[in-house]
């Protein structure tokens, strides 16, 4: 049960109804999460301020952004945010046997994006330490000091998400993403 009230656009803040709204036509519906978020202006706008820091000035295409998603809300056990994340990396092109190997961090189909994801995963993992034979491989891979700095970026909007998520109790309203096999 979410503990958080689950908003309309018409129930929502005043100072929350325009995230929301922009939300939901990015969306094409208002999902639980953004629902959520939007019972206190600052929560969403927060959300909407890396979201669109991300969209100005991050250089990642889709499928990197799906695939440090999956692997931060693997890390997070975010069920909500694996499901949510599952559909977007589809449209992102990524398959879903690549998808399971992402949230599962066994990334055996690309060398380059494995060794980014294990940044992703191991800063999770640690309050942001990544040990550093993890952020050389990924030097190696040939990922740029910048690009790795960008990450972070991409891993904070994550475990934003993540913990609101557990923090609030946000209920499915997409599908489940599929267990990992044990």
């Amino acid at each position: 049960m979410p503990r958080i009230p689950v908003h309309t656009i018409d129930s929502a803040p005043d100072q929350s109804r325009p995230h929301a709204e922009r939300l939901e036509r990015k969306m094409g519906k208002l999902m639980n999460i953004h629902a959520e978020m939007a019972h206190s202006p600052v929560v969403i706008a927060a959300y909407q301020g890396i979201q669109q820091a991300i969209a100005e000035h991050g250089t990642f295409d889709a499928r990197t952004r799906e695939a440090i998603a999956l692997a931060v809300g693997n890390q997070n056990d975010c069920q909500y945010c694996q499901a949510a994340h599952t559909i977007s990396a589809r449209k992102a092109g990524l398959s879903d046997e690549q998808i399971l190997a992402l949230r599962a961090g066994e990334v055996g189909f690309d060398d380059r994006l494995a060794t980014l994801t294990e940044v992703a995963r191991a800063a999770a993992a640690d309050t942001g330490n990544v040990p550093e034979a993890v952020w050389q491989a990924a030097l190696d891979a040939g990922w740029t000091s910048e690009e790795l700095t960008e990450t972070f970026a991409h891993i904070a909007v994550n475990l934003y998400t993540n913990y609101f998520n557990h923090y609030a109790h946000t209920e499915l309203d997409v599908p489940a993403a599929e267990p990992l096999s044990a």
